[in-house]
């Protein structure tokens, strides 16, 4: 039976810098923003939360939506449904304390240095739902309702 893998992902924006994770896979370093896999008994916007709280050690709330997103990787037969949210926030960027011991560091990057890190970008997706954003894409957390 085909089951696609369900994701969340939080675009996080303070002061023209986005706050992007570090982590290792198939060896190399990628960036993402916060996110990952939900879990069994879990709504969307909980698991975007708890993933936040666990690469970043922030605690914040999701604001809206920015987009929901299909994609597959072929060669590895997957396919993802990537329910992206995100938060505006004003004042210094707060400082990040990773929980998950797969996240490295998590860094505060301008738009500028996220496209030159764009070979490290763990899917097209990160580019994607931050333009979705500066696009002004949004779209109520109440869109997706938990029943």
């Amino acid at each position: 039976m085909f089951k696609p893998n369900t994701t969340v992902a939080l675009v996080v924006k303070c002061q023209e810098k986005f706050l992007l994770v570090e982590e290792f896979e198939d060896g190399k370093v990628v960036y993402n923003q916060p996110a990952g896999h939900l879990e069994a008994n879990e709504s969307l916007l909980d698991a975007a939360k708890r993933e936040l709280l666990e690469e970043t050690g922030l605690v914040l709330e999701p604001e809206f939506i920015v987009g929901i997103y299909q994609s597959e990787i072929p060669e590895k037969n997957i396919q993802y449904l990537r329910f992206c949210y995100a938060i505006e926030l004003t004042g210094e960027p707060p400082v990040t304390q990773p929980q998950d011991d797969d996240i490295t560091a998590a860094h505060w990057f301008t738009l500028d240095q996220i496209k030159q890190l764009a070979p490290q970008h763990r899917s097209h997706m990160v580019q994607l739902c931050i333009d979705d954003y500066l696009l002004g894409q949004q779209y109520a957390l109440q869109a997706i309702q938990y029943c």
